[in-house]
């Protein structure tokens, strides 16, 4: 059975290679393995250890904490926090798509539909 961080860690890889756009095989080859141990890592199947995780870290632009952040423990469960985003939104492939597309519009019109979404959500 799978380690709940190897788990999360994996989740994270996943994530932040999707939001880049860089499939398993690319990121394989910049960390120097097969693109089956990224689908292993990915999974939670096979533990990153830390030297590899700090090359994938590399290879994704992020610091090695990012495959660490919201993982939660017994003491701190987000579910039971008030919020309107969903605990799992970070899993959920709509909303990483929206966050692609997002970044690859330029800035300073990312801006203005940035402002715009908050001022539609103070209004809802």
């Amino acid at each position: 059975m799978a380690h709940p961080v190897d788990v999360h860690v994996g989740t994270r890889i996943r994530q932040r290679r999707w939001i880049v756009g860089t499939t398993q095989q690319e990121l394989a080859g910049q960390v120097g393995i097969k693109f089956q141990q990224i689908q292993k890592y990915e999974t939670g199947m096979n533990r990153v250890s830390a030297s590899r995780l700090w090359d994938i870290a590399q290879a994704l632009s992020v610091d090695v904490s990012f495959f660490f952040q919201d993982f939660e423990t017994d003491e701190g469960d987000a579910s039971t926090v008030d919020s309107p985003v969903p605990s799992n939104v970070m899993t959920d492939r709509e909303a990483l798509e929206l966050l692609r597309s997002y970044y690859s519009i330029p800035e300073n019109q990312r801006r203005r539909l940035f402002d715009l979404a908050r001022v539609l959500s103070d209004a809802a």
